[in-house]
C-alpha cells in the first residue's frame, strides 16, 4: 500500500514550521519582506534567537535575504511562497496523493480591489508588477504604479514583458499625483522608495518587496534585459499569490 511506502520521519517543511516562532516568522514574511528588528518587534523575541530560526528557514530554501539598496548595513528577508507551495505539496504527498495535486486557481475578489506598485523610476519594476498582475487578475483588480523620481520606461522592462505575452505600455507617473487617492494595497518594489512612501487616504495595507534595480546590472555587453528577466520572474512569482490575499482582504472587509 501507499501509506508503508511513505518514511516514517515527518517531511522538513512540517518540521519546520511546527515550531511556533518559525511559524510566526513565516506568516509575518507571507506579508510582505522585512528586516530582522522588524521581525524581533512583530514576533517579541530576541534578535539572537530570531537570527537563529531565520537560519534554519534559509538552510530549507524558504526564506532569502537580500541587502538593501537604501542601507546596506540591512538586509530584507524574503519568504519563497512558490517554493512553500512546493514544499507544501511535497509534504501532502508524502501523506497521501490528494494533497499533492496541484493547488488551486485564486477566487475572484469580492469587489474590485485598488493596487498601487511604487518604485524609484516608475521604469521598470513597478511597471512590469502592474503589467504582470493586470495579466494574472483578468480585470478583477485596478492596478496602477508610480515613482518618487520618475523616468522614461526602460526598453528592457518592455522585452521582458513581452517574454510574458504582455505588451507593456506606460507612462511614468510621479508618486505626489496618487497621494490623495484611494487604494486597498500599496506595495513598494524598492528600500529606497519604501523610506519615502507617504500614508494614503483609507489607510490601505502596505507592503514591502525588496527588489534591486535591474538597470544597474549589465552583463558583459552591457545589456540590462537578463537582469530585467530575473526581476520579472521573481515578481511573477510573487503576483502568482497576490489574488489570494486580495480575495480574502476583500471579504473580510465585506463582512
Amino acid at each position: 500500500m501507499y501509506l508503508r511506502a511513505v518514511s516514517e520521519e515527518p517531511p522538513l517543511f512540517v518540521r519546520l514550521m511546527a515550531d511556533p516562532l518559525r511559524w510566526r516568522l513565516a506568516r509575518e514574511l507571507a506579508a510582505g519582506d522585512q528586516r530582522v528588528r522588524e521581525l524581533v518587534a512583530a514576533v517579541g523575541q530576541p534578535q539572537n534567537l530570531v537570527s537563529y530560526h531565520l537560519r534554519q528557514l534559509r538552510a530549507a530554501g524558504v526564506v532569502t535575504a537580500r541587502r538593501s539598496s537604501f542601507d546596506g548595513r540591512d538586509s530584507y528577508y524574503h519568504l519563497d511562497l512558490a517554493r512553500c507551495a512546493e514544499a507544501w505539496a511535497e509534504a501532502g504527498a508524502a501523506l497521501h496523493p490528494g494533497p499533492g495535486m496541484p493547488h488551486r486557481s485564486a477566487p475572484r475578489p469580492a469587489r474590485r480591489v485598488r493596487v498601487l506598485f511604487l518604485c524609484t523610476g516608475n521604469s521598470g519594476r513597478s511597471p512590469l508588477a502592474e503589467a504582470l498582475l493586470r495579466h494574472r487578475a483578468r480585470g478583477s483588480v485596478e492596478v496602477v504604479s508610480a515613482g518618487s523620481h520618475p523616468k522614461p520606461l526602460h526598453p528592457a522592462a518592455v522585452r521582458a514583458a513581452a517574454e510574458y505575452g504582455i505588451t507593456l505600455v506606460h507612462e511614468p507617473t510621479h508618486l505626489d499625483s496618487m497621494r490623495r487617492k484611494r487604494f486597498d494595497w500599496v506595495i513598494s518594489l524598492c528600500d529606497k522608495v519604501r523610506e519615502v512612501r507617504p500614508d494614503f487616504p483609507g489607510k490601505p495595507a502596505t507592503i514591502h518587496w525588496s527588489l534591486p534595480d535591474p538597470a544597474r546590472e549589465l552583463d558583459v555587453t552591457g545589456d540590462a534585459l537578463p537582469a530585467f528577466r530575473r526581476t520579472a520572474k521573481e515578481l511573477d512569482a510573487r503576483i502568482r499569490f497576490l489574488p489570494f490575499a486580495l480575495a480574502t482582504d476583500a471579504e473580510e472587509n465585506l463582512s
